[in-house]
């Protein structure tokens, strides 16, 4: 299999393990809304407050790359992801995941009777709202350290979208 490939479906890996130890539901995208930037939908099967099945799309990007600074993690993505990603209007909330792992693929997991340990962490970024690119193939985005993609943080996030918030 090839490396890019691992990587992918270890990242969704990772994203599917913290749904589904929050208790929400991650679904993969088709081909065709891959397409359009969109890798998997994660819902709420049930209410919050009064918001039935509160969901949200996201685009899934992982790397080993060394990308983690003091405060924030710096991921290069492409114009058209950027672009996708920081509709102002989306009719379903869009946010970027980016899973990151170490160099060598040996060390990404590690297992036991009594643990399963995924290697590295996955980070949130909403860029709704974000101004346009021009004249430019790619650009680099800022990730707060401090968003971790986890179950607390997905649990805030769809409450934040239950609530009607932007993100």
């Amino acid at each position: 299999m090839a490396l890019n490939t691992q990587k992918e479906d270890f990242s969704y890996a990772y994203v599917y393990g913290v749904t589904a130890a929050a208790g929400y539901s991650l679904q993969s995208a088709t081909r065709r809304l891959d397409n359009s930037g969109i890798d998997a939908t994660i819902t709420v099967p049930g209410t919050i407050g009064s918001k039935r099945l509160p969901r949200f799309d996201v685009q899934i990007k992982c790397t080993s790359q060394d990308v983690l600074q003091e405060n924030a993690i710096k991921y290069r993505l492409s114009a058209k992801n950027y672009e996708e990603l920081s509709c102002d209007d989306p009719f379903v909330p869009q946010l970027l995941i980016i899973v990151l792992v170490p160099d060598n693929v040996n060390e990404w997991l590690s297992q036991s009777e009594e643990s399963l340990c995924l290697k590295r962490c996955g980070y949130w970024l909403s860029l709704r709202g974000q101004p346009q690119l021009i004249n430019q193939s790619s650009i680099t985005v800022e990730i707060p350290r401090h968003n971790i993609f986890n179950v607390d943080a997905l649990s805030t996030i769809m409450q934040r979208i239950a609530a009607g918030e932007l993100l």
